[in-house]
């Protein structure tokens, strides 16, 4: 037995924390596990198919471990050892910004303002809040609604009485009341920072009964002007409300996490909610550096976010079931409320990633087109990434003028000038899968002889009929096994593979499915454009030929000029005659008056 077999033998069936290191005792990753001994065993007796995680198995020399009395202590102290020793293999989190907090001051007569520093002197911080126009959006309002102090004077009692300090242009535009100066008491001014505190909590609830309980005595008192001031502000605080609002107001202090995720990155979106209003909204983003599921990326994102953010709700939304331990409950919604804000926060998820996309597409379109290609051979089961894929489509009316059309995509993106259409030749009557053969085996027949580039993947529009018809022709070209083929039925958008009765289904919203249905209806647009051409010059052709005096060089010129046979009885004697000739024109005209 290796020296790294016997690490793995000997470790405990317990919750915990494990480190891999390497030949030169540099960490490689930290994981946690319910079963020590089963996960670390995983890695090393199943066959990865992600790249990174075979190469890290490889690099492997030492297994250290530290047992915890429960996964969510795993959890917590995973994190940590992340944070703390930054292993290479790890999750990345691509956000590590230092966010804007509201402080009030410890003081006699408090200041409110924003800040990006804690300092531990006994002042309440609330946030850190992620963007600074929450925050001046939050300041503007306060300011609206109470008169603070903006100076730094040293407000205490003895000062005060000692009259140190003289009122400012502050007081005089009234945005203050002059607590320097005694005009306000110190207990009046702490009401306004209790109503200020519950604000930033995110409970208006308080501020504006207080308002219209003064509103109402000041008119009582024939106080009109100072009544009208207060009904101001309770406009003002309704109106940021009615902003937050968009839930029920009986769901209070819970956390919404939802995740969007792909190959190689994962968005987490986090809202939370106090008192039936989203006062703070996340997204954070996570690298994947092995094959991690969404369930180990939201467990990591949710400790990360609640830390982060000195969350402290006991009830957290979430998308599917995960283990935080038993002082978080974890809700999956179905229906009602909690279910629509959790689809808030996936769309928030979803659009912050196509926003990153767009960025990656305009700054780095190679970094773009390389992730669409390594998703589709991973979604497609295919050996090399399908760089080149060319899709066939069949088009006829019963039977008549039948037609194929190849299309190319190179990178994800269409390209038009690979475009072929096919007049089928050897096939009589309405018979798809004949066609199909046709035309695949004269396509890769001509790229054969020519020495062009073969496709990496072969979309067949059809189900297995079709996808067998096409597969026939690659073998008697000795082509199989070399190129990938696969055909799409339109109905559930089957994926069908050759000698596999079991169809492949993809996400519907998948980027994979997204580029292979594209190729089916641009192979079904432009088909079906040269179906139409045909079809139309055939009918002109009869038509024309039905006329009497009306030669082949004639007709000849008329398809090429009018294209259809509705252009052509549209068309006026002069318009006929300018292409033809006047006694010729005459002859057209009459024949489509009497007709």
């Amino acid at each position: 037995m290796t020296p790294l077999e016997l690490q793995i033998q000997t470790l405990p069936d317990n919750p915990g924390v494990y480190q891999y290191y390497d030949k030169d005792d540099k960490i490689l990753y930290v994981g946690k596990a319910k079963n020590l001994k089963k996960r670390v065993q995983s890695y090393f007796t199943k066959n990865h198919d992600n790249y990174k995680t075979s190469v890290l198995v490889k690099k492997i020399v030492t297994i250290k471990h530290i047992v915890v009395p429960t996964e969510t202590d795993a959890l917590l102290l995973e994190n940590n050892l992340i944070k703390t020793l930054q292993p290479r293999y790890n999750v990345l989190l691509r956000d590590d910004k230092t966010y804007p907090w509201i402080c009030i001051k410890k003081e006699a007569f408090p200041r409110v303002f924003t800040t990006r520093k804690m300092v531990k002197d006994g002042s309440e911080y609330f946030g850190p809040y992620t963007s600074f126009k929450t925050v001046n959006t939050l300041l503007e309002l306060i300011k609206t609604l109470y008169p603070l102090r903006t100076c730094n004077f040293d407000l205490s009692l003895s000062n005060i009485r000692a009259e140190k300090y003289k009122v400012c242009l502050e007081y005089h535009i009234g945005n203050c009341r002059g607590g320097c100066e005694g005009h306000e008491t110190q207990e009046k001014y702490q009401t306004q920072i209790t109503a200020i505190r519950e604000i930033l909590k995110g409970n208006f609830k308080e501020s504006l009964k207080d308002f219209k309980n003064h509103m109402q005595i000041l008119a009582s008192e024939m106080k009109f002007e100072e009544a009208q001031k207060i009904k101001d502000k309770i406009e003002v605080l309704e109106n940021y409300q009615a902003k937050s609002t968009i839930i029920n107001p009986k769901i209070t202090n819970i956390d919404v996490f939802s995740i969007i995720s792909d190959e190689t990155m994962a968005y987490v979106n986090f809202l939370q909610i106090s008192h039936g209003a989203i006062i703070r909204s996340h997204t954070l983003e996570l690298k994947k550096k092995l094959d991690e599921t969404n369930q180990e990326l939201l467990e990591l994102a949710i400790v990360e976010i609640r830390a982060r953010f000195f969350l402290t709700s006991t009830e957290i939304v979430v998308p599917f079931e995960i283990d935080l331990g038993d002082k978080i409950r974890v809700t999956v919604p179905k229906l009602g409320d909690k279910k629509e804000i959790l689809n808030l926060s996936e769309r928030n998820a979803k659009y912050y990633r196509l926003d990153q996309l767009k960025q990656i597409k305009i700054v780095d379109p190679d970094r773009h087109t390389n992730r669409i290609m390594a998703q589709m051979q991973k979604d497609l089961r295919l050996s090399v990434e399908p760089r080149h894929i060319e899709c066939f489509d069949n088009s006829n009316i019963q039977g008549t003028n039948p037609v194929s059309a190849c299309v190319v995509f190179k990178d994800g993106k269409a390209s038009k000038k690979d475009y072929r259409h096919f007049n089928i030749k050897t096939v009589e009557g309405p018979n798809d899968f004949a066609s199909m053969e046709e035309v695949v085996y004269r396509r890769y027949k001509r790229l054969l002889d020519e020495k062009e580039s073969l496709p990496q993947l072969i979309i067949i529009d059809g189900g297995k009929g079709q996808l067998s018809s096409a597969l026939k022709s690659l073998e008697d070209l000795g082509l199989r096994g070399k190129i990938a083929i696969i055909g799409i039925a339109k109905r559930l958008e089957e994926l069908f593979y050759p000698d596999d009765p079991i169809p492949l289904y993809l996400d519907k919203k998948s980027e994979t499915l997204k580029i292979i249905q594209q190729l089916r209806n641009e192979a079904h647009r432009f088909g079906i454009t040269h179906h139409r051409d045909k079809r139309s010059k055939s009918a002109l052709n009869s038509s024309v030929e039905s006329i009497p005096g009306i030669g082949k060089t004639t007709m000849i010129t008329l398809i090429s000029h009018f294209k259809s046979v509705k252009r052509l009885k549209e068309a006026t004697e002069n318009e006929i005659s300018s292409v033809i000739g006047l006694s010729k024109a005459k002859k057209i005209s009459d024949f489509y008056k009497k007709e």
